[in-house]
C-alpha cells in the first residue's frame, strides 16, 4: 500500500573474529536479525530469527562469549537467501523508513549481499538514530544503545546485543526522541525580554 509510511526497526548481529587473530578475507556475517514493523504508531509486526553465516561458518570463541550465541543456534538458523527473501517481503507494500541504531547495520547487510551477489533488498529512507540522538543532545561522541535509554531514565528491552531486543530499544527511543522533537517545536524558547518586565526594572532605577 503505497503512500503509508512503514518504519523498519532493524537490528543484525554479525560474526567477529578471534581478538589478535587474522583471518584471511574475512568480513562480518549476519548471524542475527530482529525487525520491527511500525505503521501509524502501531508495532503490525516483528519477526526474529538466527541466520546461518556463509562465508565463515564457525563461530569464534569471542563472537560466541560476546553475543551468548550458540554454534548449532546457527547451523540451525534461516539462510542468508531466506533472509533476503524475508526482508524483501518487509519492502514490499509500504514507503518505508529504515531505522537502526548506528550505520553498521545496513554497511554489513550491502556487503553481505556484494559477497553473496545478491541485490539489496531495500529501497527506503535509511535513518540512523544514532546520529539524530547525537545532533538532538549535542552529544560529541556517539552514544551506545542502551546508554541512550538509560539516560532518558528508562531500561532496554530485554537482552542487549539480542538482535530483536536492540530492535525494540530502538523503536522505544525514537519514540522519546520524535516525542521531545515535539514538545520543543511547540514551545520556543523564550528570549530574555520574555522573561524580564524591563519597565519595572526601569522604574527601580528612575
Amino acid at each position: 500500500m503505497k503512500g503509508r509510511r512503514q518504519h523498519l526497526f532493524i537490528d543484525f548481529e554479525f560474526t567477529m573474529p578471534e581478538r589478535n587473530v587474522r583471518m584471511k578475507e574475512f568480513y562480518p556475517e549476519i548471524i542475527e536479525v530482529g525487525i520491527v514493523s511500525v505503521i501509524d504508531n502501531q508495532i503490525r509486526q516483528q519477526f526474529s530469527a538466527y541466520v546461518t553465516p556463509v562465508q565463515f561458518p564457525i563461530l569464534s570463541e569471542r563472537c560466541k562469549s560476546f553475543l551468548h550465541i550458540t554454534q548449532k543456534q546457527v547451523n540451525e538458523g534461516i539462510s542468508f537467501f531466506e533472509l533476503i527473501k524475508k526482508l524483501e517481503e518487509f519492502n514490499q507494500y509500504y514507503d518505508n523508513t529504515i531505522v537502526t541504531w548506528g550505520n553498521m547495520d545496513m554497511k554489513v547487510l550491502r556487503q553481505n549481499c556484494s559477497r553473496a551477489g545478491v541485490p539489496f533488498p531495500f529501497k527506503a529512507t535509511e535513518m540512523d538514530l544514532s546520529m539524530e540522538y547525537k545532533r538532538f543532545f549535542g552529544d560529541q561522541n556517539q552514544t551506545g544503545l542502551w546508554k541512550a535509554v538509560q539516560e532518558y531514565g528508562k531500561e532496554g528491552t530485554g537482552k542487549h546485543h539480542r538482535a530483536l531486543d536492540d530492535a525494540l530499544t530502538t523503536y522505544n527511543i525514537f519514540k522519546l526522541v520524535e516525542k521531545d522533537k515535539r514538545y520543543l517545536e511547540k514551545h520556543e524558547p523564550t528570549t530574555i525580554g520574555d522573561r524580564v518586565d524591563f519597565s519595572k526594572l526601569l522604574n527601580e532605577f528612575a
